[in-house]
């Protein structure tokens, strides 16, 4: 898995037992910082892999961009030839962006003051008015429905393709799924649970899939604001986590319209926000 896992030595303590040394593996965390035309955007702290979807995604859930053209490039910089001095190693974590037209090219003010953690979305705002932002996709108007029977299968499907959790249990994932069929779409994983969510955007925006008409974003964990915010942005009418949302979270999707579930778990889920798309059917 590359620089997704990395191997640490740890001591096993059993009660009753000796103690045992053994490597063990951990999922690897490391910043990434987004630049624009040379310039800082943000940092982020993420698990490498899917970097430029990472970007594209989190360019859309800021309001930057909305489809795949208006990205022109996005070029890891730090060794020769890309940007970084003579003989200067690529970490590869550093990424520049070129924005194209139509791009809402962000002023310097709108750059985070500083890095977001793995557990922050929003981390960097420079105030409370700067942190709901308006999408350009009004899923009010998505009429699609999701069978009962169909939501209770996405948290299996979800974990199943957990490859790099298996490995480490220190990964959150975010997976898109076709509302109509339950197929699945896309899955990663990252620490970051709004990074996994922007790596599953910024894969639709690079196939020119958004606005995410249609379609159920299934998380691992809970469902914060971040995460509807970047539902919102992207165009998803369906948020599915298994574990519980916020309020304020709820009090978003209510207004933006997005079909907010939490506690989807077995054959069960609370449904907080516009109930109309979940489909009641029999067990399969």
């Amino acid at each position: 898995m590359g620089r997704i896992t990395a191997r640490w030595p740890v001591t096993k303590v059993t009660v009753g037992r000796e103690p045992s040394r053994r490597p063990d593996l951990l999922a690897v965390e490391e910043p990434l910082e987004i630049r624009i035309a040379g310039n800082a955007f943000t940092i982020t702290m993420r698990t490498p892999g899917n970097d430029v979807e990472l970007a594209a995604g989190f360019l859309v859930s800021e309001g930057v961009i909305t489809r795949a053209d208006q990205l022109i490039s996005a070029i890891h910089c730090g060794g020769p030839g890309t940007g970084g001095a003579a003989g200067e190693p690529n970490t590869y974590n550093v990424l520049d962006l070129q924005l194209g037209f139509g791009a809402a090219v962000p002023s310097p003010d709108a750059a985070r003051n500083f890095y977001m953690t793995s557990a922050c979305g929003v981390c960097g705002k420079t105030s409370i008015d700067t942190v709901e932002t308006k999408s350009s996709f009004d899923i009010t108007d998505d009429r699609v429905a999701v069978d009962s029977a169909t939501l209770i299968e996405l948290p299996e499907s979800l974990r199943s393709g957990q490859r790099a959790f298996d490995s480490t249990g220190g990964l959150h994932a975010a997976a898109l799924f076709d509302a109509t069929t339950g197929e699945q779409l896309v899955l990663r994983e990252d620490v970051g649970r709004h990074n996994a969510v922007d790596k599953v955007i910024g894969w639709a925006v690079n196939n020119d899939r958004v606005p995410l008409r249609g379609t159920v974003l299934q998380v691992s964990g809970r469902a914060s604001f971040e995460l509807v915010q970047k539902a919102v942005m992207a165009g998803i009418p369906i948020l599915a986590a298994v574990s519980a949302p916020s309020s304020l979270a709820a009090e978003l999707a209510d207004r933006a319209g997005l079909t907010l579930i939490g506690f989807l778990r077995g054959q069960s889920m609370n449904v907080y926000t516009h109930p109309d798309r979940v489909r009641v059917t029999a067990d399969r």
